[in-house]
C-alpha cells in the first residue's frame, strides 16, 4: 500500500534581510542618524526537500541557529519560502510555539475564536470546546484578560490547549515540551502520548535527544541551514552527537 504525503518540500529556501541598525541601541540610532543603513541577505534554509508521510512523528534537530523553528515556520504556512520553493500540505495544521498566532490585544476568548477559525472550525464547534480549552489550560479566571497580560506558561498552557482540542491534522511542536510547570507538563506529557501522537501527522523540534529518540520515527538534521541528513533517528542523533 502506498504511503500518504501529508507535507512536502521541493527546493525550499528561505532568505530574510536583515537592517545593519535593526538591533542597535536608540542612542546609536540618533548617534547615527545620517549614517546609511544597509541591509544584508541571510539564508536561513538551503534547498530543502522532504516528504513526510501521514501519521509519522517527525524530530528536527540542530544547533541554535541551524534553521530549526524556521523551518517549521515554512512547513506550518508562518512563513512563506523564497520564489521557486514549493510546499504542499494535505490537512489542517498548527504550529504550536510560544504565543505564534496569537494577537495580545486580544483576551484568551477572542484568540480562541480567531485560532479556531483559522483551523477551519465553525462557530458552534468552537462553542462546544470553548470551556474544555479553558479548563485545560487552567485559566478559568483570565478568559476576558489581554494575552499581553498573561505570562510566558500561561500562553503556552492556553496554546497547547487550543491544539488539543482543535484537532489539527498536522501538528508542530516546537519546544512543546517545556510548556508550563511542572505539573502542565505531566499532564501534557500524557496527552500527548495518548492522543496527539498516534495517527497524526507530528513534527517536533526539541534540543531533548532523548524525547527525539522516544517519540520519532525519522528525524531531519540541520546545519547551519542545511538538511545534512533525514532519516533514521538514532542515526540522525549520533550525527548530531560527533559519534
Amino acid at each position: 500500500m502506498e504511503k500518504e504525503i501529508s507535507i512536502k518540500l521541493e527546493n525550499v529556501n528561505k532568505t530574510f534581510n536583515i537592517s545593519n541598525n535593526e538591533n542597535q541601541t536608540l542612542r546609536y540610532k540618533l548617534l547615527n542618524f545620517y549614517k546609511r543603513n544597509t541591509i544584508r541577505k541571510f539564508q536561513a534554509l538551503k534547498n530543502i526537500n522532504i516528504e513526510i508521510y501521514k501519521g509519522e512523528t517527525i524530530g528536527v534537530i540542530g544547533r541554535n541557529g541551524s534553521g530549526k523553528t524556521t523551518l517549521t515556520k515554512l512547513m506550518s504556512g508562518a512563513y512563506s519560502p523564497d520564489k521557486g520553493g514549493l510546499i504542499s500540505k494535505y490537512g489542517s495544521s498548527l504550529l504550536l510555539n510560544l504565543g505564534v498566532g496569537f494577537s495580545h490585544e486580544l483576551t484568551a476568548r477572542d484568540n480562541i475564536y480567531v485560532n479556531g477559525s483559522t483551523l477551519g472550525l465553525k462557530m458552534k464547534q468552537i462553542d462546544e470546546i470553548f470551556n474544555d480549552i479553558i479548563a485545560f489550560a487552567e485559566l478559568e479566571d483570565f478568559i476576558d484578560v489581554k494575552i499581553k497580560k498573561y505570562s510566558s506558561g500561561m500562553i503556552q498552557r492556553l496554546s497547547f490547549s487550543i491544539a488539543l482540542y482543535a484537532n489539527a491534522d498536522i501538528i508542530f511542536l516546537d519546544e512543546v515540551f517545556a510548556v508550563g510547570d511542572a505539573i502542565f507538563q505531566q499532564k501534557a506529557t500524557k496527552v500527548l502520548e495518548e492522543n496527539w501522537l498516534k495517527g497524526r501527522t507530528a513534527i517536533i523540534v526539541s534540543h531533548s535527544n532523548g524525547l527525539i529518540q522516544k517519540y520519532c520515527n525519522r528525524t531531519i538534521l540541520l546545519e547551519n541551514g542545511k538538511m545534512i541528513y533525514f532519516g533514521d533517528t538514532e542515526t540522525a542523533v549520533n550525527m548530531y552527537e560527533g559519534k
